[in-house]
This record gives structure tokens, sequence and C-alpha cells, in this order.
């Protein structure tokens, strides 16, 4: 299953290249566009020193943010053994947001976020977990390609539940067929004609081996909401009891 997760992960990373590409092509072009600005100002009898500063902090900026977008690639493709530590859910849950947000823009979908405000401190497989949010956030989009534009909406929400910490992912597509709700984390179950039918199940099994659940239902109006529940790490909740 570990070597099925880590080829599904390179399968996404064939459909985030095109996000990827924008992602890293912003910050690239702003650099490109500063060092041609600072040329000219070098080439000037007096140079503004004070504005080649400036420029000069920009090109860092935005080489630290094409660096960043290569860094968390990276970390999504490499192939490590299940490495639990200390996260906090949350913020988990933000950097997925920000990486999937081209995305998001490239298939004209709307992220919508309500993210907890305390902490949600977890014990967990940071790149494991990356990969369930991202199989599930995807499997959202992918759901809503017959949806009109204004509908096109993927609500994340983060959560405390007693002692779990929960993240619900609602979609706005056509739902799940209600005799078909029980089979959508089952391996090989897909309704997609070019599908492997594998990311719903290995999101299923990452999350029970943290210790989880993950579970699919119809909403009320429209669309899926699939929700993860996560135990709190154990000395927070001693901490919360001592409080």
């Amino acid at each position: 299953m570990a070597e099925l997760a880590h080829i599904n992960r390179f399968s996404m990373a064939g459909e985030l290249t095109a996000s990827i590409s924008h992602e890293i092509n912003q910050p690239l072009g702003a650099i490109l566009t500063n060092a041609e600005t600072a040329r000219a100002i070098l080439q000037s009898p007096y140079p503004d020193l004070d504005e080649l500063n400036d420029i000069v902090g920009d090109i860092l900026q935005d080489d630290r943010r094409a660096s960043e977008v290569i860094r968390r690639m990276r970390s999504l493709l490499r192939k490590a053994p299940f490495e639990p530590k200390n996260i906090d859910f949350n913020d988990l849950v933000r950097e997925m947001i920000r990486f999937l947000s081209a995305l998001a823009v490239a298939r004209k979908v709307e992220l919508a976020s309500l993210i907890e405000p305390a902490p949600l401190p977890i014990v967990g497989d940071h790149i494991q977990l990356q990969q369930v949010i991202l199989n599930l956030v995807v499997n959202a989009i992918d759901a809503m390609s017959g949806t009109p534009g204004e509908n096109r909406i993927v609500s994340l929400r983060t959560s405390r539940v007693e002692n779990f910490a929960e993240l619900s992912i609602s979609d706005r597509g056509p739902g799940i067929r209600a005799e078909r709700l029980e089979d959508v984390f089952e391996p090989f179950f897909t309704t997609k004609a070019e599908g492997m039918g594998m990311g719903l199940s290995i999101a299923r099994t990452i999350v029970e081996a943290h210790n989880g659940q993950v579970s699919a239902v119809n909403a009320p109006e429209a669309g899926a909401v699939f929700r993860v529940i996560l135990p709190i790490a154990r000395h927070a909740i001693a901490q919360r009891a001592l409080g």
C-alpha cells in the first residue's frame, strides 16, 4: 500500500503540473522584470541606490516563493518511511490550500475555507496526511466538472470535536448515489473514465493508520461531504484537562 500511495502521489503530480508551472512562473516573471529594471538603473549616470535596494529585496522574496513551490513538490513526491511527528492540523490544511490554489484557479473552482481558531495538535506523518487532503480536494474538484461556474466551490472546514480534530471537505457536484456511498472507499471503485479508483482507498488506509476515520455523506442541498477525524495528541488532551 505504501508503494501504491507513492505511485498515487506521482499521478497527482501530473495533474498538478499546469498549476505548479503557473505558480513558479509568476515569481520568475517578477524576478526578470526587476532584474531588467535594475540593469536600466545601473546604466544611468546617478543610480538610485534606495530603489536598487528595494528591487533586490523583491528579487529575494520572489526567489523564495519559487523555491517554496519546489520544496513542497519535492516533499510530496519524496519516498519516505512513516514518520509520525507533532503537527498542527490547521497548519497542514492551510499549507494544502495554498498548494492547491493554483489548480483551483486553473479548473475555475473557488476554494473556501473556515479554519478553527485554536490549534488542532495531532501526531501524524506530514507527507501522508498531505496526500489525504490532496486526494479529497482533487476528487471534489473532479466531481464538479459539470457544475455551473457560480456553484463550483470546494469548502474546507476544520474543527475540534471532543478529543478529535475534524476536517470536512464539501463540493457542490451531483453527490454520490445512495447505493454507492459504502463503496467509494473500496479499491478500484471509480466513476471517472480515466481514474484508477485508488485515491479514496489510499486516503482511508492512511487515515486509519493514524487511528482516525474518513467518511462520506451527501449534503442536504447538493454535492458530497467527506469528513476526516484524527485523534488530538495525548499531551494536548492532558494539558486541557489540567487547565
